[in-house]
């Protein structure tokens, strides 16, 4: 959908959860010596300046970065990427998916971006830093992940984090996940999907359970940022989740359940 952009929301609470998520997955990848592949789907602009009129307007910043950086442990790989690029640009800075791949992998790994917002493209392409193989698409992220898989190398990640504006973003996610699965094996697929109160994502996660069963499943709950908003929380599926990921995942809910 071309008419959602996601600085309103940039660093609430469910993009810690899924930055948090990905940055683990990326920086455990990252130490083997082979290259690996990245693809996001949704690439959005690449950095947020949480101090803009946008993200002021609904305060989810306040309640998701705002709160959470400092209680993350100082060597996790999110807060880390956070800082440095608060250190390169500002206090108000914040990493999107994209600026966290490419600061967390190194020049010989492939990065594929896709955004097909004309302003937000335009943001990220001025957003993400040289690096000799990240290609930015402007086309549809289902497209190219489909015409992209397998990628060359095969070891990698891809994200997936549509807009969900449209219900029958579910009803394709379900569908898609598996698909992606029997071209791409080895291919760690991560979809993040919000929690709403009225559980829409429940089917979708049903038959996620029964094509992919070992698919590891994280979700976090967290109260509304504002009066009639209707997120309540934040899901992640993993298809080939890296070694120690479930336990982040599950020390990442320990501490939403605390809060």
């Amino acid at each position: 959908m071309l008419s959602y952009q996601h600085a309103y929301h940039a660093g609430n609470a469910a993009d810690v959860h899924k930055h948090a998520l990905l940055a683990v997955a990326l920086d455990y990848m990252a130490r083997k010596d082979k290259a690996l592949s990245y693809f996001e789907t949704h690439a959005g602009r690449g950095r947020y300046d949480l101090s803009d009129v946008q993200a002021r307007r609904t305060g989810e910043a306040a309640a998701g970065v705002g709160r959470w950086l400092a209680r993350m442990p100082a060597d996790h790989p999110w807060r880390r990427t956070v800082e440095a690029v608060r250190a390169d640009h500002g206090p108000d800075a914040y990493p999107g998916s994209p600026l966290l791949a490419a600061r967390l992998t190194r020049p010989f790994d492939r990065l594929d971006l896709a955004e097909l917002h004309p302003a937000e493209h335009a943001a990220l392409l001025a957003a993400m830093p040289e690096h000799p193989n990240i290609r930015i698409h402007k086309r549809d992220g289902i497209e190219m992940a489909r015409a992209l898989t397998p990628p060359e190398p095969r070891r990698g990640l891809m994200l997936i984090d549509p807009s969900w504006e449209v219900r029958s973003d579910y009803e394709r996610m379900a569908k898609l996940l598996p698909a992606l699965h029997r071209k791409w094996g080895v291919g760690v697929l991560m979809l993040w999907y919000p929690i709403l109160r009225d559980r829409r994502h429940g089917p979708m996660l049903r038959a996620l359970r029964e094509t992919l069963p070992d698919a590891l499943v994280s979700e976090v709950r967290f109260a509304p940022a504002r009066d009639g908003h209707g997120m309540e929380g934040s899901g992640m599926v993993v298809v080939n989740p890296p070694w120690g990921l479930p336990e982040a995942a599950t020390a990442l809910a320990a501490r939403f359940k605390e809060d």
